[in-house]
């Protein structure tokens, strides 16, 4: 019988904590068990395994990041809007890198799995900064793909201690977004 008062979102709770504190590649279900103060074979009781465990805390990541983004940007346009989302995906990561490496190491199992909603929705919070911009939808998935990729590698860089030299970093992330913005304004299209 699972014990009183632990269920699978709190054993994915305490998880992804962990894995901010300590590291997702860290992740084990001898220190979930440890943390959650119960022995290693009651987990199995509300998660299938590691990977099960993994894959839940990707999904809570995906969910968290979204929510972050649309917050963030919620009755603001264009560049305001594209810096909310930056700051708040910058703000996330920082906070919670364990997390984020889950969400970036799943795939979804399916088109009912909930990592793939939670990931759409994420998705979905940074693609509507974009539809400020009135891109060809044509560029709309390039500029996705291209934001992402840079405000994950700004991120993740930061969080790895990547940034050694003596320039401060919150003055290359403002240039870094105001660079994007202005390419974004140069891929729109004129009005006719």
């Amino acid at each position: 019988m699972p014990r009183a008062g632990l269920d699978p979102a709190q054993v994915t709770e305490a998880a992804a904590a962990l894995v901010d504190e300590v590291g997702f590649d860290r992740l084990s279900m001898g220190l979930v068990a440890e943390k959650l103060g119960v022995k290693t074979p009651s987990l199995y009781k509300h998660v299938a395994g590691q990977a099960d465990l993994a894959h839940r805390i990707a999904v809570l990541a995906a969910t968290q990041l979204g929510d972050a983004v649309r917050d963030a940007t919620q009755g603001r346009a264009g560049g305001d809007a594209l810096f909310a989302a930056a700051q708040a995906m910058r703000t996330y990561v920082r906070a919670h890198a364990g997390r984020y490496a889950a969400l970036n190491s799943a795939r979804p199992d399916g088109p009912d799995d909930p990592f793939a909603a939670a990931a759409t929705r994420a998705l979905g919070s940074l693609a509507a900064v974009l539809h400020g911009y009135d891109l060809d939808p044509d560029q709309e998935t390039h500029a996705l793909r291209m934001l992402r990729s840079m405000l994950h590698g700004f991120s993740t860089l930061e969080v790895a201690g990547g940034f050694q030299l003596d320039t401060d970093v919150d003055d290359s992330f403002t240039w870094m977004i105001t660079f994007i913005d202005r390419g974004l304004r140069a891929a729109t299209p004129p009005a006719h």
